[in-house]
């Protein structure tokens, strides 16, 4: 059983930048490959970002790519996503999730596994 806490969720204006942050409970974070998933209103859940369990193998959304960076630190059983250039259609609730059964990275949203409850991004015009 793995616990996923979001945070670092705000609003913020066009052009900005948030850094979410996800701890994740248990001694088996390294086992999991990581995701960050979002939904806005009225919208399907879709992927954002995925890194492989050991840091080394990352895969983006086309939407996001050039402007999102995740990471994740093993150490401290946490992933990050660094937003940068945020504009109003990056709006969401921001998910973190885990996988046990990625190969390596994966955007399905069945092969996840855990996921946390959630931290709203709002992003200003």
């Amino acid at each position: 059983q793995v616990q996923l806490v979001e945070s670092g969720g705000g609003l913020v204006q066009a052009g900005g930048s948030l850094r979410l942050s996800c701890a994740a409970s248990g001694r088996t974070f390294s086992s999991y490959a990581m995701g960050w998933f979002r939904q806005a209103p009225g919208k399907e859940r879709e992927f954002v970002a995925a890194i492989s369990k050991s840091g080394g193998m990352t895969m983006y959304a086309d939407a996001v790519k050039g402007r999102f960076t995740i990471s994740r630190d093993n150490a401290k059983n946490t992933v990050y996503l660094q937003m940068n250039n945020l504009n109003p259609e990056d709006t969401a609730v921001y998910y973190c999730a885990a996988s046990s059964r990625a190969i390596r990275v994966t955007r399905i949203v069945s092969l996840y596994d855990y996921w946390g409850q959630g931290t709203q991004v709002s992003v200003s015009s």
